[in-house]
């Protein structure tokens, strides 16, 4: 979503449709991600709508990390976990490494990641960089 300009009646109409609020149940969890979805799954969505996706997909990240945070692990486990589920290889993060030997002593849990393989680690996996420290 680039920047642009809202109109404020027409975002004001919406919030009165959806009535954005901190989170507090199961129910309003599943309310606020089902009209997320419907906003993010619109063809051609306007700029008020997705300002609006963006604020209900805070509103439900923030309620789903106080409730079901994600268990501390280790790096390595986290990356050899997501490497799994992604059908990547070691050869896949090579870019992030930079070298086959730093890729396996990260991956093998030898050597922890740099602070520049950790923000890497986020970005390609689109993922907190915490979850790699």
């Amino acid at each position: 979503m680039g920047v642009s300009i809202l109109d404020p009646n027409e975002y004001g109409r919406l919030c009165g449709e959806i009535v954005p609020k901190a989170i507090e149940t199961e129910e309003g969890f599943d309310r606020l991600v089902a009209q997320m979805e419907a906003l993010d799954f619109k063809e051609n969505p306007t700029p008020e709508e997705e300002a609006l996706s963006a604020t209900l997909a805070v509103l439900t990240q923030d309620y789903d990390d106080k409730h079901y945070p994600l268990p501390k692990t280790s790096p390595d486990h986290m990356i050899r976990f997501l490497m799994e589920h992604g059908g990547l290889k070691q050869t896949d993060l090579l870019p992030i490494f930079g070298t086959r030997s730093v890729a396996s002593d990260v991956i093998n849990g030898k050597r922890e990641p740099s602070k520049a393989h950790v923000r890497k680690l986020a970005e390609f996996f689109r993922l907190p960089a915490d979850l790699f420290l």
